[in-house]
């Protein structure tokens, strides 16, 4: 087991109003954020990661940083530029190394972009969802399609020009016409990537409860092959599942680290790390408790762990499927012996069933979906686990 990139994910889970379909660890704030002690926390938790994982970490630098949330933008560029600093007195962060802030139109004022490329955001990625103002406000949105524009222009006017725009797909009461009429404004802006994903109803939301009346599950991939062809005749390179780079250099590397069953740390409410140790073939998931309120106590003494354990080698072909098979251009089979520890042997079985239903190309050199099995990708990935032996 080869030791693969490192990256840094650091989770800042306030927004200023909780999305209906939004299932991750972020919570509406009321009154002052507190800005200094969350740093205080980010910051004795990286030192608590490093500390407890010295040897896995020994001589490694960090290839990216991701800010996510909630809404990382609602952190003013001093308080990122802090965290920032922080991290590169603490770990290596290698010079060319990717850092994105995602941002939300409606969170972020009038020249914090400047700001934030200042503290060292490289990258910026923002939650637009649609350019259609009733989508907006089905989704429960605080911004509208003018002020995505603007957003976008501001932050491309202040020398950010590493940008990503979510998009989302098959929203309530949306047509075909809809969704391609959401892409050709976002090409328009010509961002560097675009994140286009279905809208599902995802356990624990509103939406869940109630759900909206979205299109059937036919209309939805009318959606996204009509979306995926405009994309593509506009050169964006379709990468993966949800993902498109108008270049190769400008594919987003820190999910192609996650993609690719790389390591990262996670600090923060909620926020999720995984660790290989090659010393001891051991990989190990971490999560963070998800309590704002609780982490800010806990990582003040050191100790905001919520949960660890190690991913049993039975487990280890699902976890690196789930990721890899994701990936349009496939991962080399050789990449899965480096990343889990385990003998390709293993896969044998799977892998003959996989490719007599035409899901996966009989290539013994590379793991790769086919166009069906991109069609049918959770079926060709349940293949994987434990249970289906």
């Amino acid at each position: 087991m080869n030791l693969p990139p490192l990256s840094l994910y650091i989770h800042i889970p306030w927004c200023v109003r909780k999305c209906p379909y939004c299932d991750f660890n972020s919570h509406a704030h009321n009154g002052a954020l507190p800005v200094t002690a969350y740093v205080d926390a980010l910051l004795a938790d990286l030192d608590r990661d490093l500390r407890e994982h010295a040897a896995a970490l020994h001589g490694r630098a960090l290839h990216s940083v991701f800010f996510g949330g909630g809404t990382p933008s609602l952190f003013p560029p001093e308080a990122i530029a802090r965290i920032l600093d922080g991290v590169a007195r603490r770990i290596g962060v290698l010079h060319a190394a990717e850092i994105t802030l995602e941002a939300n139109p409606g969170a972020v004022e009038h020249g914090q972009f400047a700001g934030y490329l200042r503290a060292g955001v490289n990258r910026l990625s923002l939650g637009v969802q649609s350019f259609d103002d009733d989508k907006l406000r089905r989704l429960g949105r605080i911004h509208s399609a003018d002020e995505a524009e603007r957003a976008i222009a501001q932050a491309q006017e202040a020398g950010i020009q590493n940008i990503n725009l979510d998009l989302m797909y098959a929203l309530p009461k949306q047509t075909c016409e809809g969704a391609l009429t959401d892409i050709e404004r976002a090409i328009a802006l010509r961002p560097a990537h675009i994140s286009h994903y279905q809208l599902t109803l995802e356990p624990n939301t509103l939406f869940a409860a109630q759900p909206p009346p979205l299109p059937d599950e036919d209309s939805a991939w009318d959606m996204q092959e009509a979306c995926q062809q405009q994309l593509a005749a506009a050169g964006y390179v379709h990468y993966e599942v949800s993902a498109y780079a108008r270049t190769a250099g400008l594919r987003s590397a820190h999910n192609l680290n996650y993609w690719m069953f790389g390591d990262y740390l996670g600090i923060g409410a909620g926020a999720h790390g995984k660790l290989s140790d090659t010393a001891n073939t051991r990989i190990v998931r971490t999560a963070k408790v998800r309590s704002p309120r609780s982490y800010l106590q806990r990582a003040a003494r050191g100790w905001a762990l919520g949960s660890v354990h190690e991913i049993a080698d039975r487990d280890r072909p699902f976890e690196f499927m789930m990721n890899a098979l994701r990936l349009h251009a496939g991962v080399p089979m050789a990449l899965f012996a480096q990343r889990t520890g385990l003998d390709p042997t293993v896969l044998t079985e799977r892998l003959r069933i996989a490719c007599e239903r035409g899901w996966i190309q009989a290539d013994p050199a590379c793991l790769i979906t086919t166009e069906l099995g991109r069609r049918w990708l959770n079926d060709v990935i349940g293949l994987f686990l434990p249970e289906a032996e």
